[in-house]
């Protein structure tokens, strides 16, 4: 799965291609050495460009034979799955309901380290938080700039913004740090950090703090959240492809 270590699309394909080329001919240690005398380097510097861009992070086996069901019913998923602007009492109901506790609500929230969100989703947040006409108040000034600068009031509000504005592109705790001075970018986020006397605050600064912890709890949560009511016997089917239910 992502969060595995991995060789990128074309590092795959460069050293395939570079094993193309030695098998035309005799093995040869220089083989290289006129037709291409810097391949050594070349190949170098894809790996580790490619192992750069990794984002890390942690690790867990995932089961095999995991059946999917052959249907979805998007108003019961959205009832289902927390909102943007849902507030921290909505967000542990709803992770309740299906076995999970507020450990596993802040860190699966984690995940937040990477993605992004449209604008028209946050606007509310940005210029008229709860009907008041105003900004929400729990959002840093500076970053709340930032925020109005790409998201303005007006416009089809289809641009980007990242949830994580510090590292976007590793897995790690940093999202729990930006929550601690106030750049989560949901409602949803901010509220873990944000709301009067909540244990979660704890949990936070507690990630903020220890990334393997963060880690180590992100794994539990995910392997819990992963076997929610499974399917079992004739239900469903095991996926030839995972993103689409099989051809019958």
């Amino acid at each position: 799965m992502f969060l595995h270590q991995y060789f990128s699309c074309f590092t795959i394909l460069t050293i395939l291609k570079a094993l193309v080329h030695v098998s035309d001919a005799q093995l040869s240690t220089c083989y290289y050495s006129t037709s291409c005398p810097n391949v050594s380097k070349i190949v170098s510097s894809v790996l580790e460009e490619a192992f750069q861009s990794d984002p890390r992070g942690p690790s867990w086996e995932v089961p095999l034979g995991r059946r999917d069901g052959r249907k979805a019913n998007r108003k019961k998923a959205d009832d289902c799955i927390p909102r943007g602007s849902d507030n921290l009492s909505n967000i542990t109901a709803k992770f309740s309901r299906v076995g999970l506790n507020l450990v596993d609500v802040v860190a699966l929230s984690g995940a937040h380290t990477f993605g992004s969100a449209q604008c028209r989703v946050i606007r509310g947040r940005l210029y008229n938080f709860s009907g008041t006409g105003q900004p929400d108040p729990t959002i840093n000034t500076s970053y709340l700039k930032t925020l109005q600068d790409k998201c303005p009031q007006t416009g089809n509000g289809l641009g980007l913004a990242n949830l994580d504005p510090v590292t976007n592109y590793t897995f790690d705790n940093q999202y729990f740090t930006n929550l601690q001075n106030h750049m989560g970018l949901l409602s949803s986020d901010q509220e873990l950090f944000s709301t009067t006397n909540a244990s979660s605050i704890d949990i936070v600064n507690t990630y903020s703090k220890d990334q393997a912890t963060f880690f180590e709890n992100f794994v539990k949560s995910m392997i819990k959240m992963g076997n929610i009511k499974p399917l079992t016997g004739k239900k469903g089917e095991v996926r030839l492809n995972c993103r689409k239910v099989n051809n019958k």
